[in-house]
Parts: structure tokens; sequence; C-alpha cells
């Protein structure tokens, strides 16, 4: 009979938890963890909290950046099941970016498909900038987006 002891597996979640308490133990920004492992700041930190798959150099970079355990690695290369709560989300920043797409959604859509046609804006073949704009009554939050047009097939 054996005797091996069995090691949890490491999920996702896991990970996440991780990177946040390095983040945070070294003040670190994720402009610098980005840089770190030559990603942007909103693609790496879509990663870190579970919602890409890491390409194995990158996840690697993250890895000894951060010094998290090498299993990390493996975690931070598996697809995502993309999950996030569906209900109205309460977070001041969050709740105005889900008013703005309730507010503005139709607006853009309709401006899409009077441009390009039946179709959407991938989020996987996707760019997205967020900078600070200098504004005499208060700095202003530029969020860029750039999405690869895709043609609804008809059949």
């Amino acid at each position: 009979m054996s005797s091996d002891v069995i090691t949890p597996i490491m999920e996702k979640e896991d990970v996440t938890a991780m990177i946040i308490a390095r983040k945070r133990e070294r003040g670190l920004t994720w402009a610098a963890i980005a840089e770190a492992i030559s990603m942007s700041p909103v693609w790496s930190h879509s990663a870190a909290m579970g919602m890409q798959a890491m390409p194995s150099e990158k996840a690697a970079a993250l890895v000894e950046f951060l010094d998290l355990p090498l299993e990390a690695k493996l975690v931070l290369e598996e697809s995502p099941t993309k999950i996030w709560e569906q209900t109205v989300p309460t977070d001041p920043c969050i709740y105005r970016l889900y008013e703005i797409v309730g507010i503005y959604g139709p607006t853009i859509k309709a401006l899409i498909h009077e441009e390009f046609g039946d179709g959407i804006m991938s989020a996987i073949d996707f760019d997205m900038n967020i900078t600070r704009l200098s504004n005499p009554k208060g700095d202003r939050v530029k969020i860029e987006m750039s999405g690869k047009f895709l043609n609804y097939n008809a059949w």
C-alpha cells in the first residue's frame, strides 16, 4: 500500500489570490507587472484574474517575476471558463461601465451595424487601453477599445 501524499490541485482562483498578494506585498502596479512580461496592463490584469490563457513564455515570465510556485505556470496556461456575476454590479466603477453599456449599448450596436453591417465586435481579437486625460474640470478616464469585426453568417 502506497503512502503517497496527494497534493491539492491548484485552481485559477488560487493563482489569482497569489498574484494579488505578491502585487500588494511588493507595492507593484499592473503597469509594472505588464512591463515585466511584455504585455499590456489590460491583458495582464485580465489574465491574472483568470479570464485569459497565458502563452507559456508569458506565464513563465510572470511566475519568475512574482516568485510563484512552478505549478502556477500550468494553471496560467489553462483555457479559462469565463464566468462573471450576472447580477447588476454594486461596485461604483463597474456599475458605471454597466450603466454606460445599458444606456449606449443600443447606440453602439446601431452605429456598428450602420458602418460595418450585421455583426459584432470581437472580444477575443481585442485591444483596450486606459489612459488619463488632463481636464480643468477634473481628470478624465479615456477607454479605447478595438475589436475585430465579425460578420454574422447568413445561411
